[in-house]
């Protein structure tokens, strides 16, 4: 595993050896940057998601990922949008932010609304989007993961996943969602993964995802199946307190606290998942 490389550390390098005119550009990149991220991150409309910050760390996480202000990022299954209000003011302006939903073609659904409403994702994330950041929903791209234009493929520089990939495994989608990204991967793009983590001898039925939690090892597997290889981990999202073995799985945690009051004391001690963090490149 590579460790993380701390700004304190880069930024005694640059004190210690004169600076080339590129360096001192990518310094300064790099401290505007962190100053985007700082501003989005204290900005009022987090003020609920701030609470969870401690948990999920997103400055730690983005920088983990590489993610810079001009770059174009694909956040896949973005949900409640908690990540979109960091990721979606972030690169708004130098770079593009585009949503990613799973192909509803490849979803079986146990009605006619769950299935309409799943395929008018494309059309309605834009102004909940738009509701969360003050952005201009015209500017908010959102498609299914096979109705992407041809003009974006080969252009992202970063996909996200976060907590998800249970959930393509629960419901076999994985393999064709994990395809359909790779498209969209420039060259030298490369995808990040946070998903809650099973311990390495854990059983299937605590591993296999219908508890929430997978091996960091299965995960790994899986995405070089897919013509990625591992670039590097972190344990920034790490929770040694989590057993992951919970009956009722991840959502026994925080923020679900799926057994209400029993032992709520306990699992909020706890907090919420141990996580792995994981940076894969495309492979050639």
């Amino acid at each position: 595993m590579k460790k993380i490389l701390f700004l304190a550390s880069a930024a005694a390098a640059f004190i210690a050896v004169p600076a080339l005119p590129s360096e001192a550009r990518d310094h300064k990149n790099t401290a505007e940057s962190h100053e985007k991220l700082k501003t989005v991150l204290s900005h009022e409309r987090r003020a609920d998601d701030m609470a969870r910050d401690r948990y999920r760390r997103p400055a730690e996480t983005l920088a983990f990922f590489g993610i810079k202000p001009e770059h174009m990022v694909v956040e896949y299954g973005p949900g409640g949008g908690w990540y979109t209000r960091v990721l979606l003011p972030y690169v708004h302006g130098a770079g593009k932010y585009v949503a990613v939903g799973t192909n509803s073609d490849s979803i079986s659904f146990t009605s006619r609304a769950r299935e309409a409403r799943s395929k008018s994702w494309p059309e309605r994330f834009p102004e909940s989007a738009s509701g969360w950041t003050g952005i201009d929903a015209k500017e908010i791209a959102a498609y299914e993961s096979d109705e992407v234009p041809e003009e974006i493929k080969g252009k992202v520089d970063r996909i996200v996943i976060f907590r998800s990939l249970h959930g393509m495994m629960n419901r076999n989608y994985a393999d064709s969602e994990l395809r359909a990204l790779r498209e969209l991967l420039a060259d030298d793009g490369m995808i990040g993964v946070v998903q809650h983590r099973a311990k390495p001898d854990a059983p299937y039925a605590i591993s296999s995802g219908s508890r929430g939690y997978l091996k960091q090892s299965s995960v790994i597997a899986l995405f070089e199946l897919h013509g990625f290889e591992l670039a590097e981990s972190s344990e920034i999202n790490a929770n040694p307190k989590d057993s992951s073995d919970y009956p009722r799985g991840v959502w026994t945690l925080p923020p679900r606290l799926a057994e209400g009051e029993t032992d709520k004391s306990k699992y909020l001690d706890i907090g919420e998942s141990d996580r792995m963090t994981l940076l894969f490149r495309k492979r050639s």
